[in-house]
């Protein structure tokens, strides 16, 4: 066999030329392959600790309007199918008897008291500008009303006074805010801020709010935490009681359209998933146009690499037929070895070689060449990716599993398309081989 390896890599040296262009086929094609998964590896490796770093045990239930096939399943008695189909896309948003409930939480708590860490209840209000009196800076932060276990299930870390207690605060015009914003807004130390006010303007309207608590900043690159396009101050999260929210909004105080629930530790977070859409669908049985749908981090992660391995794999494919195309490359240049080397096989046969030494050794030429193509398509494909993951902006990964089936794939095609050429100078008859000029 180490005879063979010998021989191929000599015939190699001695058509330089010829062998690269014979291996160019098998050289794009497999660098093209482990270039394309490399950035589809790379990409869908990032997204998932970037999206994981957002609550990947996180549950969201939020409002949905029922289409034509749940309809039927709960018309009423006596309600035909075109009334319920009317009223389906009468309301584009739910009423008050439409909305999630207090006490529809508090059956959902009790049913899964050991599954639940808690359950995050939030109203968006909008984005909020604060005037820095000392130098006139505008200080931009984002206004979020929140219950009180927000804080503890996006593990908010409040550093000085305290976070909200909704029964305490009720409607109160109070605030926790990061250490970041008590800096840029208010040009003094966090710990001294508690108790301050601060004059906001938030949808055009101006308000006051008292700080009741200071929170830590963390700066992260990759969270979803935006700055300023005018400046380099960050635009960090306003948190204000959920009651305040509502009637800064005029939102209804009969229910919430959404919420996130933070499972507990050990929990199946796919399995709860199902549980709490089944749980909470029980109550919209009757309701003829909205029902519930749960949704999770993990879920969305799971989707958004399905997806882009199927890109992937379908790209991967287009660019695996030029392996093809070279693999026909190589068959084609051991026929013609063959024929620029028949009286060697002639002498070979006549000092009693057998057909399968002779096969062997054809064989083993072809899949050195392959192998020898394959192992610079590796390194093509690997700086490739590389360079197209750094252009995007992620960190490259390259596939192990990818580069290990390109190096078998590449064995595999040369001894797929050896073996004819292979087989045809095993059966070459010496002597006619021996007279071949």
């Amino acid at each position: 066999m180490w005879d063979n390896v010998l021989l191929a890599l000599q015939s190699l040296r001695a058509n330089k030329m010829r062998a690269l262009l014979t291996m160019l086929g098998i050289i794009i094609g497999i660098g093209a392959v482990i270039a394309i998964k490399t950035v589809g590896y790379s990409l869908s490796s990032s997204i998932t600790d970037k999206m994981s770093g957002f609550g990947i045990s996180n549950i969201t239930v939020s409002l949905t309007q029922k289409d034509s096939s749940d309809s039927d399943s709960s018309t009423s008695a006596g309600a035909t199918d075109t009334d319920v189909r009317v009223r389906m896309f009468q309301n584009s948003t739910p009423g008050d008897d439409d909305l999630i409930t207090d006490e529809m939480l508090a059956e959902y708590r009790a049913a899964f008291p050991d599954d639940i860490a808690c359950i995050e209840l939030t109203s968006s209000v909008g984005s909020a500008t604060a005037e820095d009196a000392a130098d006139s800076d505008t200080t931009t932060a984002t206004v979020t009303g929140v219950n009180d276990e927000y804080l503890t299930g996006e593990e908010v870390n409040v550093l000085y006074g305290r976070g909200i207690e909704n029964e305490k605060d009720g409607t109160r015009y109070v605030a926790v805010v990061s250490e970041k914003f008590v800096e840029d807004c208010m040009g003094a130390a966090p710990a001294s801020a508690v108790g301050q006010s601060v004059d906001i303007t938030v949808n055009s309207k101006p308000y006051t709010f008292y700080i009741e608590g200071v929170y830590e900043y963390v700066e992260d690159e990759d969270s979803l935490t935006m700055t300023s396009a005018d400046s380099d101050d960050v635009v960090t999260d306003f948190y204000i009681p959920l009651d305040t929210a509502r009637r800064m909004t005029g939102a209804s105080d009969a229910g919430y359209q959404s919420f996130t629930v933070v499972a507990s530790a050990g929990t199946d977070t796919a399995a709860f998933l199902t549980t709490t859409q089944s749980f909470f669908e029980t109550f919209y049985t009757r309701n003829d146009t909205w029902t519930v749908e749960a949704s999770s981090m993990e879920s969305l992660i799971s989707t958004i690499t399905d997806m882009l391995d199927t890109v992937s794999l379908a790209i991967s494919a287009i660019a695996a037929i030029s392996l093809l195309v070279g693999g026909i490359g190589v068959m084609n240049i051991m026929l013609v070895s063959i024929t620029e080397r028949t009286r060697e096989i002639g002498t070979r046969k006549a000092l009693g070689a057998p057909r399968s030494a002779i096969r062997l050794q054809f064989i083993v030429e072809s899949v050195v060449i392959c192998l020898v193509g394959g192992i610079i398509g590796i390194f093509a494909g690997v700086g490739l990716g590389a360079a197209a993951c750094k252009l995007l902006g992620y960190a490259a990964r390259p596939d192990a599993a990818t580069i290990v089936f390109a190096v078998g794939f590449s064995m595999a095609i040369g001894v797929f398309f050896g073996y004819y050429p292979a087989n045809k100078a095993a059966k070459l008859d010496p002597i006619e081989a021996l007279r071949y000029e």
